[in-house]
């Protein structure tokens, strides 16, 4: 499903994204209609515009995932970093674009979320976490994420804190001395156990628990 108030926009993604076998279910005009069609269509993916009139894409992708929880949200927007990403990343959004995005990458996107995966890089989520992390929330942002760490092994903290770094799965196997099979395991159990939907969130929680400092490099 596509969530956007401008039609040429709205337009040039199903284009793209039907030539390439994507079914586009619906698309919504404003955040009301987005979070009405969502639950009426039940999407995979939803493609999320930030800005919007009478609601903007964060409270629309909020709401949706209230309902929906399986469904995917890629937020999009015309600013690198945009400040409200990171409130999104932290509501459980799976990542963002930016709307010049090629077609081609449009399409792997949507079906790299669709598999369960996180759509940014850990190095660009850990970006977003600096600079927004520490910062005072908007008036109607998403409250920040807080979760209890005591449910985690201490190897399992020692995975979300390397996670929180930027770290890839390989990366983390080269550090730990462990095989990538053994981190994803570690992955998965701190996910299950923190109601964690990807890396995107690991990430957030990382900083917003403080075991990852702002400028820390690992």
């Amino acid at each position: 499903m596509i969530a956007d108030d401008q039609e040429l926009v709205r337009t040039g993604f199903r284009l793209i994204l039907t030539a390439r076998g994507i079914d586009v279910v619906g698309e919504a005009t404003d955040g009301v209609e987005a979070v009405a069609l969502a639950r009426r269509l039940r999407p995979d993916v939803v493609l999320m515009d930030i800005r919007m009139p009478n609601m903007d894409g964060l409270q629309a992708a909020s709401r949706i995932l209230t309902h929906l929880p399986d469904c995917r949200i890629i937020m999009l927007t015309t600013f690198d970093l945009d400040k409200y990403v990171y409130a999104a990343l932290a509501a459980g959004a799976s990542g963002f674009l930016l709307k010049d995005v090629t077609p081609a990458h449009l399409a792997a996107a949507i079906r790299l979320v669709n598999t369960g995966d996180a759509l940014l890089a850990p190095s660009i989520t850990r970006r977003l976490v600096e600079r927004f992390a520490t910062a005072t929330p908007e008036p109607g942002a998403a409250p920040a994420v807080h979760r209890d760490l005591a449910a985690l092994t201490p190897r399992e903290r020692e995975v979300l804190t390397l996670m929180g770094h930027g770290r890839s799965n390989t990366e983390l196997a080269q550090d730990l001395t462990l095989s990538e099979a053994t981190v994803k395991t570690h992955v998965a159990r701190i996910f299950a156990k923190l109601s964690l939907r990807d890396r995107a969130q690991a990430v957030v929680v990382a900083y917003e628990t403080g075991l990852v400092s702002p400028g820390d490099s690992g």
